[in-house]
């Protein structure tokens, strides 16, 4: 088996594990819908056609058999046809929270939590948001991250131990908004 035929027995199987793995359903915030929508949009009208165009110039060049060209803009194609197909699947399995219906009494998705690390009397603020809308930078931490698991459903003045790659670390919840 030749490397390009080789690389597209491999996408066929990376897409035919996401379909299975992506058939849950999603929850998201309204905005993050938005944002993974602008996402899917500029892949479909902007990156599909620019890849198109590649191929077609490199189609132009001669021989396909021997063209590298053709095969990194063929196997490009392909890596953007899986991750427009995996957007899709996303959106229409995701289901927007309501932040309204959701308890402030105990860490849930969507909360803002104030901890503080015991040892260290450092003091952060996350907000806890599906894996797609997590951003470490912005304070939007992953509710499956180990904080957010060892948080969930905790109330103020709780502690919890999280298990972290330097070992054990103990906080303590401050704040829930």
């Amino acid at each position: 088996m030749n490397k390009r035929a080789f690389q597209r027995v491999f996408l066929f199987v990376l897409y035919n594990l996401s379909e299975r793995v992506m058939a849950k359903q999603t929850y998201i915030t309204k905005e993050g819908l938005i944002k993974l929508k602008a996402d899917l949009d500029r892949l479909m009208s902007v990156e599909r056609p620019l890849i198109s165009k590649q191929i077609a110039e490199a189609r132009d060049k001669g021989d396909l058999s021997e063209n590298a060209e053709y095969d990194a803009a063929k196997d490009a194609q392909g890596m953007l046809e899986l991750k427009i197909s995996q957007l899709q699947e996303i959106i229409s399995n995701s289901r927007i929270i309501d932040e309204s219906k959701l308890d402030n009494s105990k860490v849930r998705i969507l909360s803002t939590v104030t901890i503080e690390n015991k040892k260290t009397k450092q003091k952060m603020t996350y907000m806890l948001v599906p894996d797609q809308e997590a951003d470490l930078k912005a304070g939007k931490l992953s509710v499956n991250s180990p904080i957010a698991q060892a948080l969930l459903g905790k109330k103020i003045g709780d502690s919890a131990e999280v298990k972290a790659p330097a070992g054990v670390i103990s906080i303590k919840l401050l704040d829930i908004k």
